[in-house]
């Protein structure tokens, strides 16, 4: 399986032109001289920029768990304090946060990194943080089936720290919960208390 450095957005690459003329009229929109030194190579350079962190428009995540393994571990199993990147479908500005996936195992795992690329390819696109929370959940409970899945995101948003109500620093946290974590509220307490260390 190739990192995600290795993925594009293809919708994207292939309306490159397209793209860049856009970026161009926009800059134009908002006021700037797009023939002034700094901003000759911006609609390029945005482009780059969009493959790149659209490139889970380009990936099944799904198909990102890719190979898993038997193993009788039927134990919880956390990865924590995945970085991620997102773009906000309301406002196309940046959100970020950490992803802590935990799932208890009925016989099949996933390898470790494979949860981390799972969360890249569904949070490199336009998102809600709501949407990605339950995503990685539903995905990882489809692919695995384990007795238990429960996703815990914690993200800033840009679109609610750098304008509007303009509160840095705010912290939004969604979690999603399935299988034997939705009945046990001292398995849910387990995991946060992990988290912790």
């Amino acid at each position: 399986m190739a990192g995600m450095k290795d993925y594009v957005n293809r919708n994207v690459e292939s309306n490159r032109e397209k793209i860049e003329s856009h970026v161009r009229e926009i800059l134009k929109l908002i006021g700037e001289d797009v023939e002034r030194e700094g901003l000759l190579e911006t609609p390029a350079r945005v482009t780059r920029m969009y493959e790149e962190i659209f490139a889970g428009y380009s990936i099944d995540p799904r198909d990102v768990l890719g190979v898993t393994f038997d193993e009788q571990h039927e134990e919880l199993v956390i990865v924590k304090d995945i970085v991620y990147y997102s773009q906000c479908e309301h406002h196309m500005a940046p959100f970020f946060g950490k992803v802590h996936i935990g799932y208890i195992p009925s016989g099949k795992i996933a390898g470790l990194s494979k949860l981390a690329r799972l969360v890249e390819a569904v949070t490199r696109r336009l998102q809600v943080q709501e949407r990605i929370t339950s995503q990685i959940a539903d995905t990882l409970d489809e692919v695995l089936k384990p007795n238990g899945v429960m996703v815990v995101v914690q993200g800033e948003h840009l679109c609610m720290c750098a304008r509007g109500v303009k509160k840095p620093g705010s912290k939004t946290v969604t979690s999603a919960v399935r299988g034997q974590f939705r009945n046990s509220a001292a398995l849910r307490s387990e995991f946060l208390e992990l988290l912790k260390q």
